[in-house]
């Protein structure tokens, strides 16, 4: 009833036996999220330094650009320099509990002992700055 295809497909002519461009490892793809979750966790990060300053908030900074650097091996990851115009202290702790969380699944698939703590740690950090004014409105 249907007529058999005779040509080879597209995207096996196209590619070949051996392509030309690189494949990354599961690793290597695990890396570059990560290095990207932890750079968006940053830059979060610097909008609260620069909002509310705090010596943890300094401190985490400089951990997660030193991790952020080991995982793009040795490229430093992007700063912001000024909070967004409508920062809200609450809205960015929120936010950063949750690229926080991203960053801990895929440190935790990555089995990176170092990462996973930090995010683990930051996402504490911002639960509970965010707890008491959780409270207050409810």
């Amino acid at each position: 009833m249907y007529e058999p295809i005779r040509t080879k497909s597209v995207h096996s002519t196209m590619a070949g036996p051996t392509s030309d461009f690189p494949h990354r490892s599961r690793e290597e793809e695990l890396d570059i999220q990560l290095a990207g979750h932890l750079a968006a966790l940053l830059a979060v990060t610097d909008e609260l330094r620069a909002l509310a300053p705090s010596a943890d908030l300094d401190t985490a900074a400089e951990r997660l650009a030193e991790q952020a650097t080991r995982l793009r091996g040795g490229g430093a990851p992007a700063r912001a320099s000024l909070p967004a115009a409508s920062s809200n202290l609450d809205d960015l702790h929120r936010r950063a509990h949750a690229v926080a969380g991203r960053a801990l699944l895929v440190a935790a698939s990555r089995a990176d002992t170092a990462a996973a703590i930090l995010a683990a740690e930051r996402m504490d950090a911002h639960a509970a700055a965010l707890e008491p004014r959780e409270l207050a409105t409810h």
